[in-house]
């Protein structure tokens, strides 16, 4: 009999990855999800296409999956009480909702004697492993054993999987496009049960680090290419055709070396410039996969988010702070973002974007850093970096938009030389 997979939410990483990698090792895929379409389409067909957008394009049928929707409570609930091991990949922001449900499948499996679950965390997230476990703990009865018998597995999730057009949903509901990487890095400690034998997972000992990698690196240099091509012209649609920008290209990459070399003094005992500068120049490479048809907008949205103080802009930047790392790249990134206004097909802007639009931004620079990107001007350091993010607005502000090669002006107003 085959082992099963609960994955809570059947989106884009869900489907193309996640639920793709266990079905294809030979795991029946459980989704749990609230989207009626997906969960009445999953358990009509009992598969769904995977395709691969790359150098070598390919269809994958991912088989064995049905679904349970996620508002029938009673089956979720046995679902995780009797499950192999469980997944989640709903987004940060929706973890509130499911961790009442998880919690009764985790007592109601202590009660039936199903032994310990693992979790295998799939979300855009820092600490994950601490903050599903405080989720939890709100739900439990305060004797339940929550670290004996529930293993909390961060991850690094580095596939890149574009929107799908409502057109295209119309046409076939569970299809999903995605690029040909597929590994799952997963932390090795996490598990209560070993690793699950799944080919493209890949566990290592010290997940912060990749955790982090991925973040500052990878998240990093992704959302400065969408706020520069926006600002280079403002109808750049698709992520390949900013980063085919010679100048823009070049400002990635600084930003992206800035953090490896705060994250090699962070890590030395992961990280080289030789793993290094491979892992970027593969990035940069993906970045320009031009058959996937990843967007500006989806990269780029949700600005609140993305300037918050731990993540991939203002997160990275304390890390160069504290390793007395000069990052003129992502403090022009940084400013940057604040002046990203890319919209859907539809014209539109992000929720969170407008209301950033709206409301936030019209109240200044300082504002922004102290309210939404948490520094503190008390703090001679972040004050110094809060100057440096208002000189680059600043900058930007004036650049003259009907030049593309502005960044190579930057360069010299920051006192740098381009590569």
């Amino acid at each position: 009999m085959a082992r099963r997979l609960l994955q809570y939410g059947a989106g884009n990483i869900g489907r193309s990855f996640i639920g793709q990698l266990f079905s294809r090792s030979g795991w029946e895929v459980v989704f749990v999800d609230i989207d009626d379409l997906i969960v009445d389409a999953l358990n009509r067909y009992g598969r769904y296409r995977v395709e691969v957008r790359d150098i070598n394009p390919q269809t994958i049928w991912v088989k064995n999956v049905r679904a349970v929707h996620g508002r029938d409570t009673e089956r979720v609930v046995e679902e995780i009480a009797t499950c192999d091991i469980m997944a989640t990949a709903v987004g940060p922001g929706a973890l509130p909702y499911i961790y009442p449900t998880v919690a009764r499948g985790l007592v109601n499996r202590r009660q039936m004697g199903n032994g310990p679950l693992d979790i295998i965390i799939c979300e855009n997230l820092r600490n994950a492993s601490e903050v599903f476990r405080s989720g939890l703990l709100q739900y439990l009865p305060a004797d339940y054993p929550l670290d004996s018998l529930v293993g909390l597995v961060e991850t690094s999730i580095g596939k890149m999987v574009p929107i799908m057009t409502e057109e295209q949903r119309r046409k076939d509901s569970l299809l999903v496009f995605a690029e040909a990487f597929n590994t799952l890095i997963v932390d090795k400690k996490g598990f209560k049960g070993g690793v699950p034998d799944v080919e493209g997972i890949d566990a290592k000992e010290n997940i912060d680090a990749y955790v982090d990698r991925k973040s500052f690196i990878h998240n990093l240099g992704h959302a400065v290419t969408a706020y520069l091509g926006y600002l280079v012209n403002p109808e750049t649609v698709y992520i390949w055709q900013a980063i085919d920008d010679e100048h823009i290209r070049k400002a990635v990459q600084g930003a992206m070396w800035e953090s490896a070399r705060a994250l090699i003094a962070d890590y030395p005992g992961e990280f080289n410039e030789e793993n290094h500068s491979e892992y970027i120049s593969d990035l940069i490479r993906r970045f320009g996969n031009r058959s996937l048809g990843d967007t500006i907008y989806r990269v780029g949205r949700d600005l609140p988010r993305k300037l918050s103080s731990d993540d991939r802009l203002i997160g990275a930047l304390r890390l160069d702070l504290r390793h007395g790392i000069f990052a003129p790249y992502t403090i022009l990134g940084t400013a940057a973002a604040m002046l990203f206004r890319g919209k859907d097909r539809d014209g539109r802007l992000f929720k969170n974007d407008r209301r950033f639009a709206e409301e936030v931004y019209p109240r200044g620079i300082d504002h922004v850093l102290r309210e939404i990107c948490g520094l503190d001007p008390d703090k001679e350091q972040e004050r110094r970096l809060m100057e440096s993010i208002k000189r680059a607005h600043q900058f930007l502000r004036r650049r003259d938009p009907t030049r593309s090669d502005w960044l190579v002006h930057y360069c010299g107003h920051a006192g740098i030389a381009p590569d």
